[in-house]
């Protein structure tokens, strides 16, 4: 029997390329499969804030008593973040037996490592009897492998520029793919405020953030307003940064819009919010020097990110801690956190998309160095660092992820 690292790498090789949209070859698989989540289905969508917005929804749907199943991608540390059934991260052995489902009945045809990981996902979800599912989409909407499912309630985060290659060159052509999750006749949540025309005219019951549903920022508390009417005195939500107001207003604007299906309290709203967790989202790490963790990759968080750095007080030095995938917005993403940044460690990450740390080192002016691994450049960050210094580490999740695993192996070896 393969262990899960043994099916990982078996799912791994099965297609010839990473990434390969299309539905086809997902539908067939899933129809020999013979399921179907007998639940309610909200999917989340867009180029930033999807798994915050995830988190919110599962955080407030439990403090309310639904049984939930949430999939999201990718993960920090272990594959098994992917799926949580009723909060709790899928076992080792119910992944391995999700993915011998999937191999039973795709015969010869072959899923990429997202096909095979949804539709693994989708069979545990089916099996859970859960009784609210919240869906994050991979990438683009149209022809992701989520999108085999048709949602009650869609939401569409923001539209960015990412992805270029695969969803187009403008907003325009991004806001069509990422508004493919959309049903006819069935709500769809708009949380950007700029929605390019081809998000306005995809099917579908549409609530536009400023006009249907919205916030307002109260410094210690905030209001909403949205289909169910206003809720006012409510605390900020457990995620930090700017933007977490406008993803909890999404969320909450994707409950009302279901309440009938799935009705929730006042007190199960501010529970969830209050007790939602999400690592490295602007996440604040105990101690000095002050470590941030984000994994911002594209521009648009990335200037989201230097907006909260801003915000998060001075210090003398700001050392960044970066490592990126090479078919991102290398240059500007750095551009965009560069002026909250007096020094850069920049980190080599493996794999074929990895991006060396010299390739970074082209796009950046000022003090800096490179190191062959996140976990290396982190080192001598915390190091060189100050107890009134930051030290922001962000690019990708897999440099986030590997400075968590550093950080477990440092304090595993103290002990």
């Amino acid at each position: 029997m393969r262990t899960l690292p043994a099916w990982l790498a078996f799912i791994e090789r099965q297609h010839p390329k990473s990434i390969a949209l299309g539905l086809e070859r997902v539908a067939e698989v899933w129809r020999r499969m013979k399921l179907a989540l007998e639940c309610p289905v909200i999917t989340v969508g867009g180029t930033n804030g999807k798994g915050s917005v995830c988190a919110m929804l599962e955080a407030m749907l439990r403090a309310g008593g639904y049984r939930t199943g949430l999939y999201t991608s990718p993960h920090l540390e272990r594959y098994n973040e992917r799926v949580r059934i009723a909060g709790v991260e899928a076992s080792d052995d119910a992944l391995c037996a999700s993915f011998q489902a999937v191999e039973a009945a795709r015969g010869d045809v072959a899923l990429t490592y997202f096909e095979y990981g949804t539709l693994g996902a989708l069979w545990l979800l089916a099996r859970e009897r859960i009784e609210a599912a919240v869906l994050e989409v991979g990438l683009g909407g149209r022809l992701d492998a989520v999108n085999l499912i048709d949602a009650d309630c869609a939401v569409l985060t923001s539209i960015g520029i990412d992805h270029v290659d695969y969803l187009g060159p403008d907003r325009e052509s991004i806001g069509r793919e990422k508004a493919g999750i959309f049903r006819a006749g069935r709500p769809a949540v708009i949380a950007e405020p700029a929605p390019p025309r081809t998000v306005l005219a995809a099917p579908g019951v549409h609530y536009l953030i400023r006009r249907d549903f919205g916030y307002v920022d109260e410094r210690s508390q905030w209001s909403y307003w949205g289909p169910a009417g206003k809720r006012s005195g409510l605390a900020h939500p457990a995620l930090r940064g700017a933007m977490q107001l406008r993803n909890a207003a999404a969320a909450m604007c994707a409950l009302d819009c279901l309440r009938e299906r799935l009705p929730l309290g006042m007190q199960d709203v501010r529970r969830g919010l209050a007790e939602v967790a999400l690592p490295a989202r602007f996440q604040v790490l105990p101690g000095r020097p002050q470590v941030i963790l984000d994994v911002a990759h594209n521009p648009q968080a990335a200037a989201v990110l230097a907006d909260n750095l801003a915000a998060s007080g001075y210090a003398p030095e700001t050392i960044a801690v970066c490592g990126m995938l090479r078919d991102k917005d290398v240059a500007g993403v750095l551009a965009a956190v560069a002026p909250r940044v007096t020094r850069w460690h920049l980190a080599s990450l493996g794999g074929a998309r990895g991006a060396a740390a010299e390739e970074l080192a082209r796009h950046v002016n000022g003090e800096h160095e490179c190191f062959e691994t996140p976990g290396a450049a982190f080192a001598a960050a915390l190091k060189r660092a100050h107890d009134d210094d930051k030290i922001v580490v962000f690019g990708s999740f897999l440099t986030v992820g590997e400075v968590l695993e550093w950080l477990k192996n440092k304090k595993t070896s103290k002990r």
